[in-house]
């Protein structure tokens, strides 16, 4: 799966406008993630995870980090991406079904927060974006 170079602008042009608040985006979609899906909790057995604690926030901008090296290498998003999915696959021991739905919380929470710029278009070229950045996450599994 590859995407047009119209999905592209709309990742780079829409990444330019999260960009600012990405820490903030990065956390709000783990808070997302683990309230609603509690079983992905047991990968933080040593983090605070109540809304807000340093540690999460830490993590959040971890995540926002990598989606915003992803969308930078719109077009080698495996390259961007290899060392983590070497951490998460192999020291880490991540389910790899962990990376969607986060994911899904991240497209929530961008949504949330940039409701005009959300158009269907916008909606289906971060959701297409997402899905390779998923994949390419659990490319050290197969």
């Amino acid at each position: 799966m590859s995407l047009t170079k119209a999905e592209r602008t709309i990742i780079v042009s829409m990444w330019g406008k999260i960009a600012s608040q990405a820490d903030a985006i990065g956390t709000e979609a783990l808070e997302r993630l683990f309230a609603s899906h509690p079983q992905t909790k047991t990968y933080f057995p040593h983090f605070e995870l109540r809304a807000g604690s340093a540690q999460l926030r830490a993590h959040g901008s971890k995540v926002a980090a990598a989606v915003g090296e992803a969308a930078g290498s719109v077009d080698d998003v495996a390259g961007a991406l290899a060392r983590l999915s070497e951490l998460h696959a192999y020291v880490l021991r991540v389910d790899p079904v962990n990376f969607k739905l986060l994911s899904h919380c991240l497209l929530v929470t961008v949504a949330a927060r940039f409701p005009a710029d959300f158009t269907a278009e916008a909606h289906a070229a971060w959701d297409k974006f997402m899905s390779i950045v998923s994949s390419v996450l659990t490319e050290k599994y197969r």
